[in-house]
């Protein structure tokens, strides 16, 4: 079956993935018209998944039931804190049960969850809490000892709760566990209903920080629809790859998940996450990747679905213990966020029998537009599929005055109901970013004359390290900082299993001294460990440039062996 063929049969009036067309800000766009109206309803419908484990955490098992009563607990401990509708509650913690409970807690008030990267350092953490006007902060104990000496400069902030701390809380902070108690008891939580808030479709939800390559991060404001979408979206691309392999589409049943890309990622939250909560499937979280523990679990738990970033399978790919575990329940290693190498799309369906998936989203995007699964993807490996139903994509001219045709490489824009709201308190970098519904995603592109969307290259200066973004100039300013650097550019160098690192290229003054070592570490002390230079070359002149000024990083690149 065609794509058109394909798209009419799953969205007739009646059927599961029927679209209807709504206003969204002012321009009519296709929703499916059975998504969940808000992410309040979403969670409470979780609830009748009953003791069907949720939430995995080592040696905790936390079932839906329990989880969905401590999110009652907690919505109804925030209300009482104050916390109300466009209220701004910020979240930072690695991957624990908590975290769930506490983002559907907020959500469910009509507050705004403000996800913040786990990895960065007390100075960026602070910059999203007075960015965003957090209200309310729960974070776990690493988190809160990088921030406990910033509180008193933050006026917003009225309360610090914190999951699982180790030592005595003082001043704004107290204990998680004081209002919810540990995850293992979460089960013996009374019934409570759920505060009641009237809740639109369009309201704000989160708030995501990305970043751009001027300026400091953006916080990327979503919408309860923007979230719902993703679950209809994903069950659409399971259904149209079994119509094109002639097969019937299987009602979905519970999966089990090893999640391990960070829950502060649109890709884990939303796009992973979501989904779960309808098809009642378990979210297993590890305190941190480790391959040889991920094999482990895989056959310990029967794990039918993991992935996140193209990283992960090649680590399990080409462990060298991986023929002494039973990986036979895995069905599908699914990632975006990364390049891809094609031959990595095939091995994962040679050795481990499982059906491998892609996808193309970004933070604006509230993670998928396109998706790719099963034999299309294994046909065409270097794409990144065609967009779901409810979604458009156009290749437009780098000046964004005319649509492209097929086949030429132009820069992707975007359409749909996953589309976010623009960026917080950003009116221009909103204005310039999102135009009349679309999306000027800054990655340039190309479709086939099927609907196939593959990404050639990126217009924005950033680098993707096994799925964490890194701009460039954020690096760029703090080598800037060193003294006696006078020019300093990032470049993206590929690497196999993480698809990119950042390397720098310095030109120092006269008279100056500095070491690859001496550099690193300077960038290690200020910024996350990620976005660390792994290579850094010194030159003799100032930095090739062209006519405007601009540095022509494709000629830094040859200064590193990339072979």
């Amino acid at each position: 079956m065609s794509l058109a063929q394909v798209q009419a049969a799953l969205c007739a009036p009646g059927q599961k993935f029927e679209m209807e067309t709504v206003d969204i800000r002012g321009v009519p766009t296709r929703v499916w018209k059975n998504a969940p109206p808000n992410l309040a309803l979403l969670i409470q419908f979780a609830r009748s998944h009953g003791d069907r484990p949720f939430l995995i955490y080592q040696d905790e098992r936390v079932s839906f039931d329990a989880a969905v009563r401590a999110v009652a607990h907690l919505a109804t401990k925030l209300a009482a804190m104050g916390v109300g509708k466009g209220d701004r509650v910020a979240l930072t913690m690695r991957n624990l049960p908590e975290w769930p409970v506490a983002f559907f807690a907020i959500v469910s008030l009509g507050a705004i969850c403000v996800p913040l990267n786990a990895w960065w350092t007390g100075g960026e953490l602070e910059y999203g809490l007075t960015d965003s006007g957090a209200k309310v902060l729960i974070v776990d104990c690493e988190r809160h000892a990088r921030l406990t000496d910033t509180y008193g400069t933050l006026p917003d902030l009225e309360h610090v709760l914190v999951a699982r701390p180790r030592d005595a809380l003082t001043g704004k902070a107290s204990a998680l566990d004081d209002l919810i108690g540990p995850a293992t008891s979460w089960a013996t939580l009374a019934d409570i209903p759920f505060p009641q808030v009237p809740i639109e479709p369009d309201d704000d939800a989160t708030i995501f920080y990305t970043s751009g390559t001027t300026g400091a991060p953006k916080g990327a404001l979503g919408t309860h629809r923007n979230l719902v979408t993703n679950i209809l979206s994903s069950g659409y691309v399971q259904a149209r790859v079994s119509l094109r392999r002639g097969e019937m589409p299987a009602e979905p049943t519970p999966k089990t998940w090893l999640m391990v890309i960070p829950l502060f990622h649109v890709t884990a939250c939303s796009a992973s996450m979501m989904g779960t909560l309808v098809s009642g499937s378990t979210l297993v979280f590890m305190r941190k990747w480790d391959a040889t523990e991920a094999l482990a679990i895989i056959e310990r738990e029967r794990v039918n679905v993991t992935g996140g970033v193209p990283t992960i399978a090649w680590q399990l790919l080409e462990h060298p213990d991986r023929a002494n575990y039973d990986l036979s329940s895995l069905e599908l290693i699914a990632y975006g966020g990364a390049p891809s190498a094609p031959e990595l799309v095939k091995r994962i369906h040679a050795e481990f029998g499982a059906l491998p998936a892609n996808g193309w989203g970004m933070t604006e995007t509230m993670a998928t537009v396109t998706q790719h699964g099963g034999e299309d993807y294994i046909n065409r490996p270097d794409s990144c599929g065609p967009p779901v139903a409810v979604a458009d994509i156009k290749i437009m001219s780098v000046e964004g005055d005319r649509e492209l045709p097929v086949g030429e490489v132009g820069e992707l824009w975007a359409s749909g109901p996953m589309i976010v709201k623009g960026y917080w308190n950003k009116p221009e970098a909103t204005a310039e970013t999102f135009v009349d519904g679309w999306v000027r995603t800054g990655d340039l592109a190309r479709v086939d004359d099927e609907g196939f969307c593959y990404i050639v290259d990126r217009a924005k200066d950033i680098v993707i390290r096994g799925g964490e973004n890194i701009y460039s100039i954020e690096v760029e300013n703090v080598l800037y900082a060193y003294p006696g650097v006078t020019d300093a550019a990032i470049v993206g160098i590929p690497h196999r299993t993480l698809g990119e690192e950042p390397a720098a290229v310095v030109h120092l003054a006269p008279d100056a001294q500095a070491s690859e070592a001496e550099l690193q570490d300077f960038v290690r002390q200020r910024l996350a460990g990620f976005k660390v230079p792994v290579a850094i070359r010194f030159s003799d002149t100032v930095l090739p440039r062209n006519a405007n000024g601009k540095i022509l990083k494709n000629e830094l690149k040859a200064l590193f062996d990339v072979g």
